[in-house]
């Protein structure tokens, strides 16, 4: 087996392609340990030091580190257990139930969805998912607000790239929009966990730039 690494636009995120099928269908994320008990092969990579986030595609493995940890250290380890798990052929998931509750739902279009929602479902799932994917990562459907904005969650490589505003503002909305009228925005959202440890490492940040500011005067008492 030869297991093929792609870049992806962020640098802390590689795509391994093993050859052979992933998810098959759908995708799955693993953002800690405890969300990747569902799965053996997600457990062992989270258990790579520096590792932060697995995740599944069709026929790819996206693993993304932490900015302190180089690519050296952690790509022989990823490349050994991939190897491992797909030419022994185990299972990616404990159980069926396991698999079906780690894919995305998001595009699923419901009885309850307005024409405008499955409109914009369609698209996600037929034109922007692939495309996304094709960089290692994945979009999630959350919300289409009443003054007309699609939000949505990045996913996988597409988490915490620098490029991932373009990709929404560029790509996405100028899509969404030219398509469907009722349209008037695109914006990321992102879970309750991951607004607070943006706030703390925000806040952390600007006390740093504070201290180090040539105009604060040190107290001579």
């Amino acid at each position: 087996m030869f297991i093929q690494t792609e870049t992806t636009p962020n640098d802390d995120s590689l795509k391994f392609i093993p050859g052979v099928s992933v998810m098959g269908e759908g995708t799955a994320e693993f953002l800690d340990i405890k969300s990747a008990f569902k799965s053996p092969l997600a457990l062992r990579l989270m258990g790579i030091e520096g590792v932060t986030e697995v995740f599944y595609g069709p026929d790819f493995v996206t693993v993304s580190k932490d900015s302190e940890t180089s690519w050296s250290v952690i790509k022989p380890e990823v490349y050994a257990m991939l190897m491992e798990h797909f030419s022994a052929g185990e299972p990616l998931f404990r159980s069926e139930e396991d698999r079906e509750s780690a894919g995305p739902q998001d595009t699923r279009i419901l009885d309850t969805d307005s024409e405008t929602v499955a409109m914009i479902k369609e698209l996600l799932e037929t034109r922007v998912r692939p495309a996304i994917m094709e960089d290692g990562g994945d979009i999630e459907y959350r919300d289409f607000t009443d003054e007309g904005i699609v939000q949505l969650k990045l996913k996988g490589s597409c988490r915490g790239c620098s490029s991932s505003t373009v990709t929404l503002k560029s790509g996405i909305e100028r899509m969404l929009m030219h398509y469907i009228p009722e349209v008037k925005g695109v914006e990321e959202v992102l879970d309750q966990e991951e607004e607070i440890a943006l706030n703390e490492f925000q806040k952390l940040e600007n006390r740093l730039a504070e201290e180090h500011s040539p105009g604060k005067k040190k107290d001579s008492r």
